[in-house]
């Protein structure tokens, strides 16, 4: 997501993609916090940045201005750090202060748009989509029968009675 800045030129305001940066042009935090994970991850698995960029095929300078925040960590980069450096993706976003959290760029540029309630809903839960995928996996349509019924009867057990069954 890029972020704008209005600025005026000759007259008419013109926008300015910033980037993720901060408003007076430092690294975002979130970046440098990431960076910082994967100096930590780097340095903790006993290598250089030298052999992490040649792992990824990039120079060690750009390795260097990923941990220290200057350059944004694309998502794809984000999955070939997390496979080199044998981690899950979330851990790059581990201990993070809320202080970081609230200089991300959606919040730092007053973006104030809410989700629609079904954005919120439980059926649309990565939890929720699993649990459905597995079911479907369940090649059986007697065994799937079951595992429905024993879902059915715990909830029922649990006293959280959903009005809509």
């Amino acid at each position: 997501m890029l972020i704008h800045h209005r600025i005026i030129v000759g007259g008419e305001v013109a926008r300015k993609a910033n980037r993720g940066k901060t408003p007076s042009g430092a690294p975002n935090p979130i970046d440098v916090h990431v960076g910082g994970r994967v100096r930590l991850r780097r340095t903790l698995l006993g290598l250089t940045q030298e052999q992490l960029g040649e792992a990824l095929g990039l120079t060690f300078q750009q390795v260097q201005k990923y941990e220290r925040g200057l350059n944004r960590i694309s998502a794809s980069r984000l999955h070939d750090l997390a496979g080199v450096l044998d981690v899950p993706i979330s851990f790059f976003f581990d201990d993070m202060s809320a202080e970081v959290e609230a200089r991300s760029p959606r919040l730092i540029s007053d973006i104030t748009v809410e989700l629609p309630p079904a954005a919120k809903n439980q059926m649309l839960k990565r939890e929720t989509l699993e649990l459905v995928r597995a079911y479907y996996r369940i090649a059986d349509p007697q065994v799937r029968r079951r595992v429905y019924d024993l879902a059915r009867a715990l909830a029922d057990a649990s006293g959280d009675h959903d009005e809509a069954h």
